[in-house]
């Protein structure tokens, strides 16, 4: 008979990171765990605040029903989760977990037996252009290849300078660019602020205005001087009917999912069919979970066989996180089988 219990887990950024959306300090997540009282499985839920589609007064409730109806099975939960989708990730990872041979090796693969990794971006927070500047010259030196930048919170001259400041440094040829707005240009001026970045030679922009808005999005799309990534426009959007319909409107350039964010793995890999039938490039990102959530996203990741450089962070922002096998060296992401998990650290916090 299975059981399941959950638990609130709140991690601590080292130092402050800024988006457009705000400055975090802290972010929350649940632990998900079911047992038949011989072995364990466990699944992270975990939401951005302001930015989830499951952020809702009820989500403790939610998760309460779920361990309340574990009997059910992974594939009744993740139908009755529509509205939540990082608990249908949790819901995923926990049974996978449980079914594994070993709890934290999910997916076994060449990536856990670290015979391979996956190349990742270096994520560049927003602040000031001095910080900026040296995140940039951190991951460079890290041995990145392919660098992201959060836009859309400072000065936009000062983003520009910084960019022309990477590419006096290091061609398009050294360092990939990718930028991130997270909604932040107005419609009346985000074509003139593409025209200007692309001076910079850079991969794609992410979600340069505020999702909802397909005809404009779809325009720009088709005009833009460089490529165009939707992110936070993927968000509630569920019926596999209506992910087609919003790809065939706005024909974006790049696609990037986060599960956490649409609807676990079965939500994601659904994206990733409509993609590949539609030819739109992809990649998949973290969203900021513990390295419990990231072990289990950066395993599933490598299975899709993405030939692009994902966004999956290491955790290394967290002066809380879980100690893990997962490590990053000169810009890809690998497991290090000869790293074992603090599972009396991560039993105590999760159980």
């Amino acid at each position: 008979m299975l059981k399941a219990t959950y638990k609130k887990y709140t991690l601590h950024f080292k130092r402050p990171s800024g988006t457009s959306r705000g400055v975090l300090t802290t972010k929350e997540t649940w632990f998900l765990v079911i047992t038949d009282g011989n072995k364990l499985g466990i699944g992270e839920c975990g939401i951005l605040r302001s930015l989830s589609i499951d952020d809702r007064p009820d989500y403790e409730e939610k998760l309460n029903w779920v361990c309340e109806n574990i009997a059910l099975g992974e594939a009744a939960l993740w139908m009755q989760l529509r509205e939540f989708p990082s608990i249908q990730l949790g819901v995923e990872m926990a049974f996978q977990s449980f079914k594994a041979q070993d709890s934290l090796v999910l997916f076994p693969s060449k990536f856990t037996s670290g015979e391979n990794n996956i190349p990742i971006n270096g994520l560049v927070w927003m602040g000031t252009k001095e910080y900026m500047k040296e995140q940039i010259s951190q991951k460079i030196e890290a041995g990145f290849d392919c660098i992201k930048l959060k836009i859309g919170a400072i000065d936009f001259q000062a983003e520009l300078d910084l960019l022309k400041y990477i590419r006096s440094e290091f061609s398009a040829d050294d360092i990939e660019l990718r930028v991130d707005a997270n909604g932040a240009f107005a419609i009346d001026d985000a074509l003139d602020k593409l025209e200007q970045l692309s001076a910079y030679q850079l991969h794609s922009i992410e979600q340069p205005i505020k999702q909802g808005n397909w005809e404009f999005m779809a325009k720009l799309c088709a005009h833009t001087p460089f490529p165009i990534a939707l992110d936070e426009e993927l968000l509630g959007i569920i019926e596999v009917s209506d992910k087609r319909d919003l790809l065939k409107a706005i024909k974006p350039q790049y696609i990037i999912f986060k599960p956490s964010l649409i609807g676990g793995f079965k939500g994601t890999k659904e994206w990733i069919d409509l993609a590949e039938e539609l030819k739109i490039g992809w990649w998949v990102t973290s969203a900021l979970e513990s390295n419990i959530g990231l072990n289990a996203i950066s395993q599933w990741t490598y299975l899709q066989n993405s030939p692009m450089p994902q966004g999956l962070g290491t955790g290394g922002l967290y002066t809380n996180n879980f100690e893990s096998p997962l490590e990053v060296k000169k810009g890809k992401i690998e497991y290090n089988p000869e790293n074992i998990w603090d599972l009396d650290t991560i039993y105590k916090n999760v159980y």
